[in-house]
C-alpha cells in the first residue's frame, strides 16, 4: 500500500494505491488481484475488492469500479448512478461522500484528483491511447463544470517508467503529430524504438490544464513484480493473463 505525503494531510479525503500485496488470489494472480475482467477465479478478486473495502473503512458497494477501454470517457458519479456496479469509462469524478473512485492498472497511469475548494473527487486510467485521446483534459473539464475557482492537486502513482516503456516509431509519431512539443518525452534508443515517459507526459498535461500541487509515488511497475503487476512485463514472460492493481480515493462522510 503506497499513500501520497499531500493527499495524507487533507482530513476529509481516503486514498490508497494498492500493491499487488494481502490478497487472495494465486498463480499468476498473486495475490491481490482487483481485474474483473481479468481471468483470475472469480471469487477470488471479489475476496480482494472486499479486503480494498476493509481497508478504506467503506462497504463493498460504495467500491465504484470502471470497465476500462482506454477511452476518453469520463462519467460523473452522482445521486442518479450511484447504484451502476460498473462503469464504462476511463476517468472518474464525483463530490458524492463515501463513495470510493477506482482505478485499475498494469502499467498504465493511476491518477487521483482532489479540488480542495468545491471538495470534489476524481480518479484518471491514463495509458497512451487515453492520454492522446484527452482523458486527462476530459476529466478536468468536469472538474471545472461542476465547481468554480477550483484548487486542484493530483498525485501520480506507481505505472512503468521510462527506461521500462520501449515503443515503436509508430506511437512516437501519433504524440509528435498531436503537439510537437510532445517530442521532450521521448529518448531514441535505435532506429525503431523509442523509450517513453509516460509519466511525465501525464504530469505536464496536468500542469498545462492548471494542476500545479502534484504529487509522484515515482516507482516502476514493469521493474518490481513483487509490488506490481505488469502487462508488459507478463508479455514478455508469454503468460498467458496479468493481474491489475486498484488506487482509490474517497472522501469521508
Amino acid at each position: 500500500m503506497f499513500y501520497s505525503k499531500k493527499f495524507n494531510k487533507i482530513k476529509n479525503i481516503r486514498h490508497c494505491f494498492f500493491s499487488r500485496k494481502n490478497g487472495f488470489s494465486k498463480g499468476l494472480y498473486t495475490s491481490l488481484n482487483c481485474g474483473l475482467g481479468s481471468n483470475d477465479d472469480h471469487e477470488n478478486v471479489i475476496k480482494n475488492l472486499g479486503h480494498v473495502s476493509r481497508k478504506l473503512e467503506t462497504d463493498p458497494k460504495n467500491l465504484v469500479i470502471m470497465n476500462q477501454s482506454h477511452s476518453n470517457k469520463v462519467i460523473v458519479v452522482d445521486e442518479q448512478n450511484k447504484k451502476c456496479k460498473r462503469f464504462d469509462s476511463d476517468a472518474l469524478v464525483t463530490r458524492l461522500k463515501g463513495f470510493v473512485l477506482s482505478v485499475l492498472t498494469a502499467d498504465c497511469v493511476p491518477v487521483i484528483l482532489y479540488d480542495k475548494k468545491n471538495e470534489i473527487i476524481g480518479c484518471i486510467h491514463a495509458g497512451w491511447k487515453g492520454c492522446i485521446s484527452g482523458i486527462i483534459e476530459n476529466t478536468l473539464n468536469k472538474f471545472y463544470q461542476i465547481g468554480s475557482d477550483n484548487n486542484l492537486m493530483a498525485c501520480i502513482g506507481p505505472c512503468i517508467g521510462r527506461k521500462s516503456y520501449e515503443v515503436e516509431t509508430d506511437l512516437f509519431k501519433k504524440f509528435i503529430q498531436n503537439s510537437r512539443k510532445n517530442s521532450v518525452f521521448f529518448v531514441k534508443k535505435n532506429n525503431d524504438k523509442y523509450l517513453f515517459n509516460i509519466r511525465a507526459f501525464v504530469q505536464s498535461k496536468l500542469q498545462e490544464l492548471g494542476v500545479e500541487d502534484i504529487d509522484n509515488i515515482d516507482l516502476d511497475t514493469f521493474q518490481d513484480p513483487i509490488n506490481f503487476y505488469s502487462y508488459r512485463r507478463s508479455k514478455k514472460m508469454k503468460d498467458p493473463d496479468y493481474g491489475r492493481c486498484i488506487s482509490t480515493i474517497c472522501l469521508k462522510t
